[in-house]
Parts: structure tokens; C-alpha cells; sequence
């Protein structure tokens, strides 16, 4: 099974860009989208309806903002939408898809808070609403929770680190929170496979950080640890930019079915 996670930054404006034409070359097995910043009459006729993947999204009350989907080639036996969170999901922010063998595939959109302080501090609210139903899960069922965490864990996943200790996004409480996760039930997947590769997945679009590789690793597939040896190969594409986030391929050692 493979799986690709991309925040598109505007599903309208990656469109444009090619990313469904790239899509169909990879051969991707479900494909997490996050900020889609398209109300559902807003996505495009053609994305609800794309050739071997059945599409599901969810999208934020406020037009232009937020939003997350999930095309699977395999039918789910069952959608969730949102978390049962009014906040979180008035603002689209999760959505899962369940599969046989209790295998559970979600895209995720933590807010970000460095837009300001009230920002910041409902990016808190959903670290501290979704905590314990993250450690509960997993210890009864398989997870790969895919998305743009908007949280860099460690010094090497961001280029800046020391510049950055303050700022939203590698603030000490943000960086703990996943350290907690990682310590009941879940890894990195990426990480796994690369401990000492930084991997960057999103450039500020401020300066020239892209093309200097001033980055930030923020998007993840955070998988159950049950699923440790599932996972074969990770990879950041970079050869075309869709958008201000790179998309993540991870594949697994995982068949899906109904």
C-alpha cells in the first residue's frame, strides 16, 4: 500500500499546478489532502469524481479556509468526519477512512498559531482535545493519521532551530506534546526509516528559503507502532512544487481490502 499526504495549500491552486496529473503517475493507494481551502461547492466536479479512487472531503464552514480529504482506490467501510469537536470540525480539520483488519487512515490538519496569539492557543485546545483519543486508539486499532501537524519535533527537523525556540510551531509545549505521542503507541514513519535525514516538507515563502533548503519538517505519517515493520520506504518529492508543503510517500507492507 502506498499512501501520499500533501497539504495542497488551495486544492484549486494545486490543481492548476499538475498535482492530480502527478498523482496518476505514482500509483498512490490513498491520497491525503489537507488545506484545501474550498467549501464542498467550491471542489471542482472532476476532483469529486477522479478515476479509481473514491473521494471524501471535508471542509471548513468558513469559505476559503482549512479543509482536508482522502481519495482511496479501496471503498472504506465506514467515513468519519471531524473528531466531534465543534471547533475542530467547524474548520474541517480531520477525517477518516476505516478498512478491514481495523486499519484506520485519517488526514489531519493542526491549526497554526503564527498568525497570533489566539491562534496559537486553538492550536493548544486541539493538542489537549485530541491527546486522549489518540493514546486510546491505538491501543485497540491500526492507525496511519497523515497530515500537516504544523509541529517541527526535533533540532534536525528544522533548519533554523536555534532562531525558531519561541516561535509557533517548535515551541517547547508543541515539541513535548509529540514526544508524549511517540511515547504511547505511535511513530514517525519517516523517521524511522531516516533518523539522520533532515527531510524538510514546507518553505516559508518569505526569502529565498526554498531554493536554500531553509526548512521545516512538519507534515507526517504518525502510525500505530504495530505497524513498525509494515513500513518499507519513505520519500520527500521535491522535483515540482505544488504548493509551500513537499509531498510524503510512505509505503507499507499492507493490503488493503473492504
Amino acid at each position: 500500500m502506498r499512501i501520499v499526504s500533501i497539504n495542497v495549500n488551495g486544492i484549486r491552486s494545486a490543481q492548476k499546478k499538475g498535482v492530480f496529473e502527478w498523482l496518476e503517475t505514482i500509483n498512490a493507494d490513498i491520497i491525503c489532502l489537507q488545506e484545501l481551502k474550498a467549501d464542498e461547492e467550491a471542489i471542482p466536479a472532476e476532483l469529486k469524481n477522479i478515476t479509481g479512487y473514491h473521494c471524501y472531503y471535508h471542509s471548513a464552514k468558513k469559505k476559503g479556509y482549512s479543509g482536508v480529504g482522502i481519495l482511496s482506490k479501496v471503498k472504506p467501510q465506514q467515513v468519519i468526519i471531524g473528531l466531534n469537536n465543534q471547533e475542530i470540525d467547524d474548520e474541517g480539520r480531520y477525517i477518516e477512512l476505516v478498512f478491514a483488519n481495523d486499519l484506520h487512515i485519517a488526514s489531519i490538519y493542526m491549526p497554526s498559531g503564527s498568525s497570533g496569539e489566539d491562534k496559537q492557543q486553538k492550536k493548544f485546545r486541539m493538542m489537549e482535545y485530541y491527546m486522549p483519543i489518540l493514546k486510546q486508539q491505538t491501543k485497540e486499532k491500526n492507525f496511519i493519521i497523515c497530515g500537516d501537524w504544523n509541529i517541527a519535533h526535533q533540532e534536525l527537523d528544522i533548519k533554523n532551530w536555534k532562531g525558531n525556540l519561541k516561535n509557533s510551531g517548535f515551541l517547547p509545549e508543541e515539541r513535548s506534546w509529540l514526544t508524549e505521542l511517540f511515547a504511547n503507541g505511535y511513530i514517525d514513519s519517516y523517521r524511522q526509516l531516516y533518523p539522520e535525514s533532515a527531510g524538510y516538507t514546507w518553505w516559508s515563502n518569505r526569502g529565498n528559503a526554498y531554493a536554500n533548503d531553509v526548512g521545516w519538517r512538519i507534515d507526517y505519517q504518525i502510525v500505530s507502532d504495530k505497524l513498525l515493520y509494515n513500513i518499507t520506504h519513505a520519500e520527500i518529492y521535491k522535483d515540482i512544487k505544488f504548493s509551500d508543503h513537499a509531498p510524503l510517500i510512505v509505503d507499507y507492507t499492507i493490503k488493503l481490502s473492504e
